[in-house]
This record gives C-alpha cells, sequence and structure tokens, in this order.
C-alpha cells in the first residue's frame, strides 16, 4: 500500500513509478530512518498516542529490520518500496500488522528524510575528519622526516625562494586544516532537529521536540517548520566543504605530478599507486594523483548540480529535493574514498631531499636576499632591488652565480656591495633571513610542525551518541 494512495482512483504508470523511485539509492539511509523512527516512537508514547505495548511492539520491529538488512543486504531488493520511508513503514507493517501504522501519526515524510539527511551529514563529517586527521598527520610525518632539507619555492611556476621542504609540505597541511575547519562549522549548522516540522505547518500532535533532539544527538530543534522542511543549506554547505577538500586534493596531486617528472626529479613515484604502459615498457605513471585531480571535478560538479536544483524552488517542500539525495551521497563517497589512498601514497612516497636541496641552491633564489643585503646598509628597497636586478643579468651574460661576481664588478653596480656580501648568499642565511613567523626560518618552521601536529590530533572525532 502506498503512503498516499487514499486520494487516487487510478495506479501509476508503471514506468514512471520505477523512474520515480528513490529507494534504489535513499536505502543507505535506512540506519538514520531506524534512529529517528525510534525516537518519534517514543515521542508518540510520551504524547500518549502509543502504549506501553504498543511502543514495545514497534521498536523491536525496528530493531528486527536493521538486524534482517545488516545480516541479509538482500533484504532491501524490495521492488515495491517508494522511498526508505516507505520501505520501513511495509516492513513494520508486515512484523507487527497494523499497529506497525501508527507510527506515522503526527509526522511527514518532509521532515523525516530532512532529517535522515542531517544526520547522514553528521556522520560523514565525523568519518571526514577522522580521515582528514590521518592525512594531515602523514603529511606532518614526512615534513619532519625532511628535516633541514631545502627546496626551490615557485611563484608563476618559476623558481624563486628556497624554503624548507618542511616549510613546504606544511602549507598542505595548512590547506586541509582550513578544510577541517569548514566541516565543524557545517556540522554545527547542521546538527538541528527538524523532527515535528510536519508537512510544512508543524507536527499535529504536542510532541516534545527537544526530547527526540537529545535522544538522537542533536544540539537543537528547528526554529521553523516550513524552514526545516525545505532548507537544504546543510547539504550544499556539506559539498561545497568537499569540494574545497577536492580542489586541495587535486592542487596537491598536480604538484607531485609535477615534481615526478625529470625535469624536476623531486618525486619518486610510488609503484603500488601507479601503473604501467601497455605500449612503452619503460612508463611509470602518477594514475592515482591524475584520478585525484578527475574526481575533483565531480566533486565540484555536484556542488554546482545542488545549488541549481534548489536555486528557484518555492516554500516548502518540492519534489526536486528528491534529486539532491545522489549528489550528497556521491560527494561523500568520493571524498571518504580519496584521503585514505592519498594518505598511502604520501606515506610511501620517496623525495629526492639532496636533489631538492641542490635545487635550492642555483637559479638566483637568493636575490632577494641579496636586496636585503643593501638595504640593511641603508640603500632604499627600490633601489638595492635595482641594482641586484643589474647584477643578476651580469651573470645571466656571464653564466655564474652572484656569489662568482667580483667585488669590482658590484662596485661597478652599487658602491654598498662590500667584500662580506657572499657570506648573505649562502643557503642556511638565506633560509635564515625569513625570520617571522609563518615563514622558512627554521625556528619558526619548526613551531609550525608542532602546531600542525597539535591541530590534527585534536581533529579526531569526539564520542558522539550512538544512533541504534
Amino acid at each position: 500500500m502506498k503512503m498516499w494512495s487514499g486520494r487516487f482512483r487510478q495506479p501509476l504508470d508503471p514506468e514512471f513509478e520505477k523512474w520515480q523511485r528513490s529507494f534504489p539509492y535513499d536505502q543507505r539511509l535506512l540506519p538514520f530512518e531506524l534512529a529517528a523512527s525510534r525516537a518519534h516512537a517514543n515521542a508518540l508514547a510520551n504524547a500518549g498516542v502509543l502504549s506501553a505495548a504498543e511502543l514495545t511492539e514497534i521498536v523491536h520491529g525496528l530493531d528486527l529490520i536493521g538486524s534482517r538488512t545488516a545480516s541479509s543486504p538482500e533484504f532491501l531488493n524490495d521492488p515495491e518500496a517508494e522511498d526508505v520511508h516507505h520501505f520501513v513503514e511495509k516492513q513494520l507493517a508486515t512484523l507487527t500488522g497494523a499497529t506497525g501504522y501508527k507510527l506515522h501519526t503526527g509526522r511527514s515524510r518532509n521532515e523525516q528524510i530532512a532529517t535522515d539527511l542531517r544526520l547522514f551529514v553528521r556522520a560523514s563529517i565525523d568519518t571526514l575528519q577522522d580521515l582528514l586527521a590521518d592525512w594531515i598527520e602523514v603529511i606532518v610525518e614526512r615534513a619532519d622526516a625532511a628535516g633541514s632539507a631545502a627546496m626551490p619555492a615557485y611563484t608563476h611556476l618559476q623558481p624563486a625562494e628556497p624554503v624548507l621542504v618542511t616549510h613546504w609540505l606544511l602549507a598542505y597541511a595548512e590547506m586541509f586544516l582550513r578544510d577541517a575547519s569548514r566541516l565543524a562549522d557545517c556540522r554545527k549548522r547542521a546538527n538541528l532537529c527538524p523532527l515535528g516540522s510536519g508537512a510544512v505547518a508543524g507536527a499535529t500532535l504536542t510532541l516534545d521536540r527537544r526530547a527526540i533532539a537529545k535522544e538522537l544527538g542533536f544540539d537543537d530543534i528547528t526554529a521553523n517548520s516550513i524552514d526545516a522542511t525545505s532548507d537544504r543549506d546543510f547539504a550544499l554547505e556539506f559539498v561545497q566543504s568537499l569540494s574545497l577538500v577536492s580542489l586541495h586534493l587535486s592542487r596537491w596531486a598536480e604538484e607531485m605530478i609535477l615534481f615526478s617528472t625529470p625535469a624536476y626529479g623531486f618525486v619518486e613515484l610510488p609503484e603500488p599507486y601507479s601503473t604501467g604502459s601497455s605500449a612503452m615498457p619503460q612508463k611509470k605513471n602518477p594514475d592515482l594523483l591524475e584520478l585525484v585531480r578527475a574526481k575533483a571535478a565531480r566533486v565540484m560538479g555536484y556542488a554546482t548540480t545542488l545549488e541549481t536544483t534548489v536555486k528557484g524552488l518555492p516554500l516548502a517542500y518540492n519534489k526536486d529535493m528528491q534529486e539532491t539525495q545522489e549528489p550528497l551521497f556521491h560527494s561523500a563517497d568520493i571524498v571518504v574514498s580519496m584521503l585514505p589512498l592519498v594518505t598511502g601514497w604520501m606515506r610511501t612516497v620517496e623525495f629526492d631531499l639532496a636533489k631538492m636541496n641542490q635545487a635550492a641552491q642555483s637559479g638566483f633564489m637568493n636575490a632577494w636576499a641579496a636586496a636585503a643585503y643593501l638595504v640593511e646598509r641603508g640603500v632604499p628597497s627600490r633601489l638595492a632591488h635595482e641594482a641586484v636586478g643589474k647584477a643578476v643579468q651580469l651573470c645571466v651574460e656571464r653564466g655564474c652565480e652572484l656569489k662568482n661576481l667580483t667585488l669590482a664588478d658590484l662596485n661597478s653596480i652599487h658602491e654598498a656591495f662590500k667584500s662580506d656580501f657572499p657570506s648573505c648568499l649562502g643557503l642556511t642565511e638565506v633560509l635564515t633571513l625569513h625570520d617571522v613567523p609563518g615563514g622558512t626560518a627554521p625556528r619558526h618552521v619548526k613551531r609550525a610542525l608542532q602546531s600542525a601536529r597539535e591541530r590534527a590530533a585534536a581533529l579526531r572525532s569526539k564520542e558522539q551518541p550512538a544512533l541504534r
């Protein structure tokens, strides 16, 4: 029996009935649907709608549905179930008879799906926070292991200044720590309970909404029944946050691909996460990294899909909202599947620290340090910049580095150059020069390393109320 069939005299067109079903994909919400149904059943009992015996019968039936699903996945093969809510009602009626139909008293599928999706987002964020903690901790471990090794930092893909390899890797840690923060904020806004909102105007019974919310681990109840049943902001915000996680993973993947090419040679691709060519025997291809780039595009596309789906919807619930579920599920699945893989890749990758360190000592990456030398001797910054630029041009013409210019050469450009000039050009001196919080000076990088380690550990999800 349909949950709405009383008004109709003709059956649904068979093709339309099959086409409009959401159960093939929203069945994954079953644990949340069962938990929300238990909470609603308790509220009905407290309101005097269910007797103690009926409550026991319904809760036992819900538990049985959950256990059967866990032990026999084929139990979900129900071609008649329209959605997860219909499936539960059907199975409950089979188990308890007419008592099962009492569970829907005072509630609507509109509030049910809003609740189930919020619970899904909350659980997904808790999972992701642990996975992000794993990922960031591996980044921090590799950053720590790099020790005093340096590498070129780039702007416009051109060598810019030397930085510690640790400093470079911690830049990625910062990206993903921001992602974790966004997800934590999203969780706060998602963790409000819509149950009791009815279809649009509120429940027709005096239900203790806050007791329901507390049972399900929500922080509070939603404030407006119209908004509660039509709101998908939490889903949009979640997928938008995932799109940024994916974007950062894609940027990381792209740089690892670049650095693994012979032109750089900084990264040796780990064989467990690479494949070869069916035609060229010498090839080792960065398949995991390339797929990360592509899958990031899918998540970003899903974020756009969600926005365009809801952008023109009038209040309150519309069937269009059913189409927000698959982009939500797919986005979560993609990121949840990617994070353990990139963590494994990062744990096994080999960095050629010697080559990186050598590359950090050529290409005039000490030019700003040379300009700072002149500034310390009273030369205005812009004039110091000009003088060092001329010195670099002279080196380019001669095929040498700044340290190879004679004092006479330097004084022909500016009289402020002295015999101690080469002492400011060494790698250690250039790194130490950036002696500000957030800079690559070793003492600040050491502190940043410890801070990242502590913040990553803090991401571990706290113990949450178990959903039975």
